[in-house]
């Protein structure tokens, strides 16, 4: 600029310096004015280029907010999905859990109902236990009075025969004391043989005694109690009542008695009892037969004892097998059988936790009756009576 002043000032010599002066002047200024606002040009594009950048800094935060901002739209999006089918499970869940105290409600309506319902049911069945209790007292005392008089008809029967086996005795008795009544008369005094009489006669006595005392023992009216009882000890005692009408009616008995110690927990007097019945049976089975033969067997099968009962009688009918055994019902003639004896048996076999049934009979032979017992030792030694 200043070369461009000179170059004015060669071509205008003849201009004053005045006029110079002011040019240079106004020129300064303006340089100056020019400089001023280069200056702040400058500034404000410095000032710019800062605004500029906190611009771009700001948009990139904005950009990174704006991404940010989105992502968090998107998991207040999948968390409202979320939410949403949280409250409608919640929902879902409410409802079921109202039906299910509705439910619980009826339940317990149901529940309350039932409960009065077996109360009435329990106090019923106490009713009815208490009456099933009266009733099978009564029936069990009504079983044990048709057992006595099981007994009692048993003991009618057997009159004739236990007559004529006291009769003997008391036959014998008269002989020996009026033996010895003789030699003391005769002057015949010889203590050793009077002395034998009254013996002899002591022992009748105490046969007549054993007989009688046997009698009184079967028909007494005792309480049922259990104790250990030898089977064949029963079968023998039971044939001593017999024996009489037996002999009389010629009737042959055959035993065949395991040597086995056979004991069992029962009441004797009731095997007595079932044992004279079977032999009742067969005595009226064999009498007007030609052959006439009982035979009683005894043996042990695993841990029970077996009784067999046969005789040579025509048997019991095909078909009849099981209702032998119920109450008056008898294959016997009218006015010959009250048909209670087999239903007694039956009744005193089961309560000793025993079996009777007709089994096949072996050759020769009619009927046949099987009764089989638990041996003590397979019960326990509990049920043993203290």
């Amino acid at each position: 600029m200043a070369s461009g002043l000179e170059a004015m000032r060669q071509q205008n010599p003849q201009h004053g310096s005045a006029e110079q002066i002011d040019d240079e002047a106004s020129l300064r200024e303006q340089v100056l004015s020019l400089k001023a606002r280069v200056v702040r040009a400058e500034e404000r594009r410095r000032a710019l280029i800062h605004i500029m950048s906190d611009l771009n800094q700001l948009n990139k935060r904005l950009a990174d907010q704006r991404k940010a901002m989105l992502h968090i739209l998107v998991d207040h999006e999948r968390d409202r999905s979320r939410l949403a089918r949280q409250s409608d499970r919640l929902d879902n869940s409410r409802r079921a859990l109202l039906h299910i105290l509705k439910d619980s409600h009826q339940s317990n309506l149901r529940l309350e109902r039932s409960r009065k319902a077996m109360i009435h049911i329990m106090g019923d069945l106490s009713e009815t236990t208490a009456e099933m209790l009266n009733r099978e007292l009564e029936l069990r005392e009504k079983q044990e009075q048709l057992v006595q008089a099981g007994k009692l008809a048993t003991l009618g029967e057997l009159t004739t025969g236990v007559a004529h086996e006291l009769n003997n005795p008391l036959n014998n008795i008269g002989l020996f004391i009026g033996n010895a009544i003789d030699m003391i008369e005769l002057g015949t005094v010889d203590g050793r043989s009077i002395l034998q009489e009254l013996r002899s006669a002591i022992d009748q006595v105490r046969k007549a005694s054993e007989i009688i005392s046997h009698l009184r023992t079967f028909g007494r009216a005792a309480p049922v109690s259990v104790e250990l009882v030898a089977i064949d000890d029963v079968i023998q005692r039971a044939l001593s009542l017999m024996q009489e009408q037996l002999r009389l009616r010629e009737i042959e008995v055959g035993l065949d008695l395991s040597p086995d110690n056979q004991i069992i927990i029962g009441n004797a007097i009731q095997l007595e009892q079932v044992f004279i019945n079977l032999l009742t049976n067969a005595r009226d089975a064999v009498s007007k037969g030609q052959i006439r033969r009982i035979h009683i067997s005894s043996h042990i099968v695993e841990s029970r004892v077996k009784v067999v009962f046969c005789d040579t009688g025509p048997g019991v009918p095909e078909g009849l097998e099981q209702r032998i055994f119920d109450p008056f019902f008898t294959t016997k003639d009218v006015g010959e059988g009250t048909g209670l004896g087999l239903s007694i048996t039956y009744a005193i076999i089961k309560d000793h936790h025993g079996t009777i049934e007709v089994v096949r009979s072996p050759a020769g032979y009619g009927a046949a009756f099987a009764i089989e017992l638990p041996l003590a030792e397979s019960r326990g030694s509990r049920e043993i009576p203290q």
